[in-house]
């Protein structure tokens, strides 16, 4: 059956589509404080820099167990996108009122919220929140925050991000996958909570080498002595209402490869994106 004899299906294809090649998160973030970021980045100290990056590790970590665990699992239930927004308001007004130290305290909190609300769109979108592969899809999201002037010009698609994360995944896949396989046809479907734990944490790492340079230009941007209480929560509801478009992206493509074929899904979508 083709996606295109399903108008329904199509049109969510077209809205992924849509929702998923938008300007990134940086481009959105200079347009509120209104210049390019670049300098703010720039004007950071190198020390500070390293610190957000073993920030945002540690946060995902934490936000990928607490988020996921914290709904209930109830497939197709409606995404509550207001209620995580507000939530991500609240916790940005605080970090942009008690200045730029209170950011790090901030971060695992507002990374959980995002990460909520990513689970909350992977569940409106049918998805089994006890699946293993939908708290892996969950912890993907963050690496598809869109790229730097640094990035190559090819590397700005959302299939070539997904194809990023499982070229890098493949290894460690493989090596469980045989682990699995000579513990039996019954183990095999499923990892130890050990094989687990170690997938999750090089996929961690991974992510999060893309994530942290979202995070360095929304620490930039709140350092801007200017920022304030209120511009600290439109950031946090700008990266929310983003991630949470990413997400329904995401899950609407995973939900019609399931249906159509991964094959079939990608070449209507490069299609669409193409204009043809």
């Amino acid at each position: 059956m083709s996606i295109q004899e399903n108008s329904r299906d199509y049109n969510d294809l077209k809205k992924a589509v849509e929702l998923l090649e938008s300007p990134s998160i940086i481009a959105k973030l200079s347009n509120i404080i209104g210049s390019p970021i670049e300098g703010a980045v720039k004007s950071l100290p190198a020390s500070v820099s390293k610190k957000i990056n073993g920030a945002v590790e540690a946060a995902l970590h934490k936000a990928a167990s607490a988020a996921l665990w914290s709904l209930d699992n109830e497939p197709n239930k409606s995404a509550s996108t207001k209620f995580h927004k507000f939530c991500a308001a609240t916790s940005g007004a605080l970090g942009g009122a008690f200045g730029f130290t209170a950011l790090f305290i901030e971060l695992p909190i507002s990374t959980t919220i995002m990460m909520r609300s990513v689970a909350d769109v992977a569940r409106s979108e049918g998805f089994d929140l006890n699946d293993f592969s939908t708290k892996h899809a969950c912890i993907e999201v963050f690496a598809m925050g869109g790229n730097t002037k640094k990035d190559d010009a090819t590397e700005t698609g959302y299939y070539i991000s997904r194809g990023f994360m499982t070229e890098s995944m493949r290894q460690l896949s493989k090596e469980l996958a045989e682990i699995a396989a000579k513990q039996g046809a019954q183990a095999a479907s499923r990892f130890t909570p050990a094989q687990a734990g170690k997938w999750l944490a090089e996929l961690i790492e991974k992510v999060a080498a893309r994530f942290g340079i979202v995070i360095t230009n929304k620490f930039a941007a709140q350092a801007v002595p200017v920022i304030g209480a209120v511009t600290g929560a439109t950031i946090n509801t700008l990266f929310t209402d983003f991630y949470q478009d990413i997400a329904r992206g995401h899950f609407t493509i995973k939900r019609l490869e399931s249906k159509y074929g991964y094959e079939q899904v990608k070449n209507e979508y490069e299609k669409i994106l193409n204009g043809c």
